[in-house]
């Protein structure tokens, strides 16, 4: 029994999916413009909201000189990091578990678990958490060698490019921090309402 040209043209699977039948991840070029572009929120995001929490310590420290140690604390490096590593906690938490930033829904991804369905707040978590595997072997290792602002930034973003390509290596072309998380990234793009005929076309 032969079989027909169609049916040896038709493809076995969407050209978006994986052989295992799961979605492929957005095309990579797609999701570093959707990492740079949450990058520039987030600078707004956080110059933000810490120009008005340390502005109002500073103030209060002022007028209540009792709480000049807690001013002293605010003005510690490690306070700092602090309060980006816990704001940056709470806003990644809270939109991956509704799905998608603000940069996601422009680039059209979502960040799903591996069943395709949407995180709790403890999966975003640890989604966030293993998304600092981005930063954080080129930051320890600046920190233990004493590299200068210049190397840093030169191994940083060598880094950042390893990671990104690292996805190319896995099934679903998913960057190795999902992968174990848990989590993965697929495309979406929401359906346009119908839009009604105008009365000329009536």
């Amino acid at each position: 029994m032969t079989t027909s040209p169609a049916a040896r043209n038709t493809p076995t699977s969407a050209p978006d999916e994986a052989p295992q039948g799961l979605p492929m991840a957005p095309p990579l070029v797609r999701r570093m413009a959707c990492w740079m572009y949450e990058g520039a929120l987030l600078f707004g995001v956080i110059f933000g909201t810490g120009l008005f929490l340390f502005g109002l310590v500073f103030a209060v420290g002022h007028l209540v000189p009792s709480l000049a140690p807690v001013q002293d604390a605010v003005n510690n490096r490690y306070a700092l990091q602090a309060y980006v590593f816990l704001l940056l906690a709470l806003y990644f938490t809270w939109f991956w578990s509704k799905g998608q930033t603000l940069a996601m829904k422009t680039w059209h991804i979502r960040v799903v678990d591996r069943q395709g369905h949407g995180l709790s707040r403890s999966k975003a978590l640890v989604r966030y958490v293993w998304s600092w595997m981005w930063f954080l072997p080129p930051l320890a290792a600046g920190g233990y060698f004493r590299l200068p602002g210049g190397e840093l930034t030169v191994i940083l973003l060598g880094w950042v490019v390893v990671w990104a390509l690292l996805a190319r290596f896995h099934p679903q072309r998913q960057f190795l921090h999902d992968a174990l998380a848990g989590t993965r990234l697929v495309h979406h793009k929401p359906a346009q309402p119908a839009k009604g005929r105008k009365f000329w076309q009536r």
